[in-house]
């Protein structure tokens, strides 16, 4: 037995040929499981929260802060000085001017190896755990040295795939006054920086970290302010996309918050918005304003336009509405490069295997021959929009009574697209009394699909080139709500049309 006192444990383990491992460990409380739960809370909700732990704000986007982030003085001292030690390249342009090491992914020096261990496992298991964000298991980090006069003006932090943006301070004692805040703006209303609202000072061991997103803190604020938080979950939105998918088209209900959708009501029951008629009566006849309508409902509208909505839309249909939202198509070639390498692979010599069937493209539609003339045509037409289109959209505001319809009209457009609509006030409202909207196949009789009015909730459908609809005109059954709802006539809804 040997009598040696045990020695005192460390911040670090023994490896495998006896060589002291170093370990970081970052803030205890911050991981105690209430306070976690308290903070992904705050998060989802882009609430303020404070603790002597962590400080999180919405001002003027979400931000965090953790003052203490390593637990180890004597680890920080250490990384401090093998950072260093490192060779730093000079950044200099009109944007900036400071100094900067390589990627520290590939340094074996102990401290830094520790710090980049933390950050890629523990903190980003915590990080993903209160944000609800599938962090990839990668992190672009590098230490970045200031001195006198160096400066990092005014930018974003947007790049492909970057989600977090994060800075660990390791500063000596620090004042306002030498500068080297980090500044944060608000933007105007074009999402453009406008003037600093807050400046968050260094100083040792903290760490402040952001979300990064191409769509503004204000965009952000309208998803949240306006839907139904279940229809924001992204395991949701995956199962949204997948039932889209095989049908093209779907129905979301109790799609806005209540509080919001009982806004957006009251404020159309009033007689304050001026509807005046859309015609001509051989296309169609129902009421629209966007003129006069009250803030709640320009806000709606603005809702539907935003780059926000362009995303989430994206996510629930798997189109292109947005640069963020994945493409298809590139996985589409690489398949069938893949599948071309197996037919090659797997054809008996002397033969040749070719495919007659053409691209299926998922939509409302009806499946129709095609010239060998027309499929070219279509062929260009598409690499053309492919090389030079923009996602768009256009919509209105549209209410509906007795004697409205629309028509199916020589002229009517047929693109792909993605028609919205949000029906409000259609309590007691049935089939019989017509307002439903009617996808019918071109040159064909047979519906392809109906879209009955049903308050608060979401309606999307895919549609091709083939596919035509219309909304059915509103008959004298009509007037049997007025039994349940006397001051009611009619209802309205929120149609839009997306193009990618």
């Amino acid at each position: 037995m040997n009598g040696k006192r045990p020695a005192e444990p460390g911040p670090g383990r023994v490896g495998k040929k006896g060589k002291k491992e170093v370990m970081a460990e970052f803030s205890d409380a911050v991981t105690e499981e209430t306070l976690k739960k308290q903070v992904a809370e705050a998060w989802s909700r882009r609430a303020p929260f404070s603790h002597e732990a962590i400080v999180m704000d919405v001002d003027p986007f979400l931000h965090c802060v953790i003052p203490n982030f390593i637990q180890s003085q004597d680890f920080l001292e250490r990384l401090q000085k093998e950072l260093l030690n490192l060779d730093f390249h000079e950044k200099y342009n009109d944007l900036y001017k400071f100094q900067q090491s390589d990627d520290l992914k590939k340094r074996r020096e102990p401290h830094i190896s520790a710090l980049r261990k933390l950050l890629f496992e523990d903190f980003r298991a915590w990080l993903s755990d209160i944000s609800k964000i599938d962090l990839e298991p990668t992190i672009d980090m590098s230490c970045a040295k200031y001195e006198f006069t160096d400066a990092l003006l005014c930018h974003d932090d947007e790049l492909e795939g970057r989600r977090i943006a994060f800075i660990l301070y390791l500063v000596p004692l620090w004042d306002r006054s030498l500068g080297g805040t980090l500044d944060l703006y608000n933007t105007d209303e074009h999402f453009q920086p406008k003037q600093i609202v807050k400046s968050l000072v260094p100083s040792w061991n903290k760490l402040v970290f952001f979300e990064v997103s191409p769509v503004s803190f204000h965009q952000h604020e309208i998803l949240y302010d306006w839907i139904n938080p279940t229809y924001l979950d992204m395991d949701y939105q995956a199962q949204i996309q997948e039932e889209f998918e095989e049908s093209s088209e779907i129905l979301l209900k109790e799609f806005l918050k209540p509080e919001k959708f009982a806004k957006v009501c009251e404020a159309l029951e009033k007689e304050d918005v001026k509807w005046s008629s859309r015609g001509p009566p051989n296309k169609r006849f129902y009421e629209a304003d966007e003129s006069t309508l009250p803030d709640i409902l320009k806000l709606c509208m603005e809702l539907f336009r935003s780059e926000a909505m362009f995303l989430l839309l994206s996510n629930f249909t798997c189109m292109k509405l947005h640069f963020l939202a994945p493409s298809e198509e590139d996985e589409t070639d690489d398949k069938k490069e893949g599948e071309a390498a197996s037919v090659a692979n797997n054809s008996e010599e002397g033969t040749s295997q070719s495919s007659s069937e053409p691209e299926n493209e998922a939509a409302i539609s009806n499946n129709s021959q095609q010239t060998d003339g027309q499929i070219e045509s279509q062929s260009e037409e598409k690499e053309a929009k492919k090389e030079s289109s923009v996602p768009t959209c256009q919509g209105e505001l549209r209410h509906w009574n007795t004697g409205h319809y629309t028509l199916i009209h020589d002229n009517s457009q047929t693109e792909f697209a993605l028609d919205l609509l949000l029906y409000c006030g259609c309590e007691g409202w049935e089939p019989e009394f017509g307002g439903f909207t009617s996808y019918i196949a071109k040159g064909e009789d047979e519906e392809l699909l109906t879209v009955n009015p049903e308050n608060n909730s979401l309606a999307l459908v895919y549609r091709d080139r083939e596919t035509l609809k219309f909304v059915k005109h509103i008959n004298h059954r009509s007037l049997e709500q007025k039994k349940t709802f006397p001051n009611r006539t009619g209802f309205w809804d929120f149609a839009f049309v997306y193009y990618e």
